[in-house]
C-alpha cells in the first residue's frame, strides 16, 4: 500500500473517531476548542477526499456523502430523543463536518475528470 493511501485511511479513522468524540462533547467544549476540533475534522477530510478516494470509489462516495450529510441536516430530530438525542446529534453533525470537505474534493476531481472527457 503506498504511503499516500496510508495517510488516507489514517486521516479517515482519525477522523471518524474526533468526530464521536466531539460530538459527545460539544455541549461541553469552549467555543474555541470546539472551533479548533471542526477545523481539525475539516482538514481530515480534505486528507481524506484528496488521498483515498479513486475514480471507481467516486460514484459510491458520493452517494454515502450525500446520505451523511441528510442525516447531519435531519439532526435536530434526533435531539428529541430523551437522553442521548444530543449526543446523536452531536456525533451526526461532526460526521458530516468532516464528510463535506472531502465530498467537495471528490466532486470537484469528478467533475474536472468529465470536463477532461
Amino acid at each position: 500500500m503506498a504511503e499516500g493511501n496510508k495517510l488516507g485511511e489514517w486521516s479517515f479513522i482519525i477522523g471518524v473517531a474526533i468526530a464521536i468524540i466531539v460530538g459527545l462533547f460539544s455541549g461541553s467544549l469552549s467555543k474555541e476548542w470546539y472551533g479548533w476540533a471542526i477545523l481539525l475534522l475539516v482538514v481530515l477530510g480534505l486528507v481524506v477526499g484528496l488521498l483515498n478516494i479513486t475514480e471507481h470509489e467516486t460514484t459510491p462516495f458520493l452517494v454515502a456523502a450525500i446520505a451523511l450529510l441528510a442525516t447531519g441536516n435531519a439532526s435536530v430530530v434526533l435531539e428529541i430523543i430523551p437522553k442521548i438525542g444530543v449526543y446523536l446529534a452531536g456525533i451526526v453533525n461532526a460526521i458530516a463536518v468532516f464528510v463535506a470537505p472531502g465530498a467537495i474534493v471528490v466532486a470537484l476531481k469528478a467533475i474536472k475528470s468529465l470536463a477532461k472527457d
